[in-house]
């Protein structure tokens, strides 16, 4: 299979070759901390070929000093972009301009999650931002 993704900004386009082998939501403090957000979506492809087909000069990677955390990112805009470690290619799910057809395989180190993280399906949902009555 064929993956191809993009950061917000448009300056960074890749393509994935390969297999989705995993898809976890990481709950960890790392992966919380570099999405700003409660969790990451991030596919794993083991043995996949990553191929930058624009903008991989303003790729950046930061390694988190003392752990095995690393994000790759666009300098740009910031968006989430793929990352090689070894022979496994790791994706942020939104990074992808097209759906997938896989949910999410498991949510990962719970014993991180936020506090605030819990019972969201029996939320309020609206389709667009909410409009706001200042009246």
């Amino acid at each position: 299979m064929e993956y191809k993704g993009s950061c917000l900004c448009g300056n960074i386009e890749f393509k994935v070759v390969g297999e989705i082998k995993r898809f976890y939501l990481c709950h960890c403090d790392y992966c919380r901390k570099d999405t700003g957000s409660a969790h990451a979506a991030n596919l794993f492809f083991d043995c996949g070929e990553l191929y930058w087909k624009k903008g991989e000069l303003d790729v950046v990677k930061f390694n988190h000093q003392g752990t095995r955390h690393s994000k790759s990112f666009c300098s740009r805009c910031g968006s989430g972009m793929p990352i090689k470690e070894g022979n496994v290619v790791i994706v942020p799910a939104g990074s992808l301009d097209r759906n997938i057809d896989r949910r999410p395989d498991a949510h990962i180190f719970m014993g991180s999650k936020g506090n605030w993280d819990h019972d969201l399906e029996y939320l309020e949902t609206y389709k667009t931002f909410p409009v706001q009555d200042n009246g």
